[in-house]
């Protein structure tokens, strides 16, 4: 059983402090309070930053990933610099804002320098290693601690009497220098493996890119000559569209066009007026023979104008459960739905298009409403809208976007796009493989955060 900690104050009286320890510490260790081990904390000078002046002055936005560029530094002029001077071994924090509890050691001043007023600066004893204690003010134990005394929700900050409070596990002198080298080892080597997981995450979204790429080029899984040539899958669904229209269900494309292979092994792209043009200029890369090209309106169904500007009740006891839907994905909930199946949609405008942050292509099912920023992708064979939605986040769409302050893909743009398309047999081993690709990269990836 451990002994109890108990702090004894300057009028005499003694209080038991166990339930506001840490953690035990070793033997020969201590806990001691900060402000035990300084010679002061002191508040910088209100100073402002010139381009000019006697001495440099040192701001909390002049500390970057734990350095200081001092030739950046602003100046200022202080005529007694003997409170505010910096030296070698002392470390300033932070004391209001974003970067509260940061703390910085002096280890150079290769200029007459001064701090500002949000940072303090504590000076130590002389028996006390300044790069231990900077080390711990490094540590989960600081920064729980820290965290707890720092005050204020839109500018937290932290004052001098909060530091001088903390708790601090302390070594013997020796022990203190023995510390420091390994701390020093074991950080560079933790940079290292965070460097190296930088690199890796870097390497797997690499990764995702070229699954897509192979899998649109008919490279990641094997073709089967028994497979039903795509040619007979566009002929069905030119059939099948059709029905719809003589159903009155579907209006007739007015650019609706057949791409084929002349004899010339040129591809030619006819259109319902009987006119032929040459298109072996715009087909981005060659495909199996067992594939097709196409426009992207002739798979596809599009039902933008079933979308509709969001409505719903400004009532509070109006329960919100049905998805919405914009350019991005899933942005809020809503009270009522349009669609109760499931659809591809397509961002239709903003950045998204252009920067591909995300997938611009992605699926909504079940009961949901979606705004004017997406497109609603539907087909004859709903299977067809998995390959599809591969393709969509595989290609490059500037070319058919317009605008750069707001890029939008509007539907004739859309409906332009070539599209290679395999059997669909093989469509469904491609988005199995690709499927399958992602969940392992998602793997390493989990691996890779841990």
């Amino acid at each position: 059983m451990h002994n109890l900690h108990y702090e004894k104050y300057q009028d005499g009286t003694v209080k038991c402090i166990e339930d506001e320890i840490p953690f035990e510490v070793s033997d020969g260790w201590t806990w001691c309070r900060l402000g035990t081990i300084c010679t002061e904390i002191q508040y910088g000078l209100s100073n402002s930053a010139e381009s000019s002046g006697s001495h440099r002055l040192l701001r909390i936005t002049d500390i970057q990933d734990g350095r200081v560029d001092w030739d950046s530094v602003p100046f200022t002029t202080v005529e007694d610099e003997n409170k505010y001077l910096l030296r070698p071994n002392d470390i300033v924090f932070a004391r209001t804002g974003a970067t509260v509890g940061k703390s910085f050691l002096i280890s150079e001043t290769p200029y007459k320098s001064v701090y500002a007023s949000y940072l303090i600066r504590i000076r130590l004893l002389n028996e006390i290693d300044a790069k231990y204690v900077y080390h711990f003010f490094n540590s989960a134990c600081y920064w729980s601690q820290i965290t707890k005394k720092s005050v204020g929700v839109g500018q937290p900050n932290c004052n001098g009497t909060a530091l001088q409070e903390l708790f601090i596990p302390l070594p013997p002198a020796q022990e203190q220098a023995r510390i420091v080298p390994i701390a020093n080892d074991l950080l560079e080597k933790t940079k290292d493996i965070e460097y190296a997981k930088e690199s890796l995450v870097d390497i797997l979204s690499t990764a995702k890119a070229k699954v897509l790429d192979l899998a649109i080029r008919g490279k990641l899984v094997s073709q089967n000559s028994n497979d039903e040539p795509a040619s007979v899958l566009l002929e069905r669904i030119r059939s099948e569209k059709e029905d719809l229209i003589r159903q009155g269900k579907l209006k007739r494309d007015k650019k609706e066009s057949i791409i084929y292979k002349g004899d010339d092994n040129s591809y030619y792209e006819k259109f319902a007026d009987g006119s032929i043009i040459s298109i072996d200029e715009e087909l981005p890369f060659d495909i199996p023979t067992t594939w097709h090209w196409c426009r992207f309106s002739t798979i596809t169904i599009n039902r933008d104008s079933e979308r509709k500007p969001v409505s719903t009740s400004k009532r509070k006891d109006v329960k919100k459960i049905y998805d919405y839907y914009g350019a991005s994905g899933k942005i809020d909930k809503i009270d009522n739905y349009l669609f109760d199946e499931r659809l591809l949609l397509i961002g239709e405008d903003g950045a998204n298009l252009v920067t591909r942050s995300k997938p611009i292509a992605f699926f909504a099912e079940g009961k949901y409403w979606v705004n004017n920023h997406a497109h609603c992708i539907d087909a004859t064979d709903k299977k067809l809208l998995d390959y599809i939605c591969i393709y969509i986040n595989a290609i490059n769409l500037e070319k058919y976007v317009t605008g750069s302050a707001q890029p939008k893909m509007n539907q004739d743009n859309m409906n332009s796009i070539l599209i290679p398309v395999p059997p669909i047999v093989e469509q469904k081993r491609i988005c199995k493989a690709v499927q399958d690709s992602y969940a392992l990269i998602k793997d390493i990836e989990g691996a890779v955060k841990k």
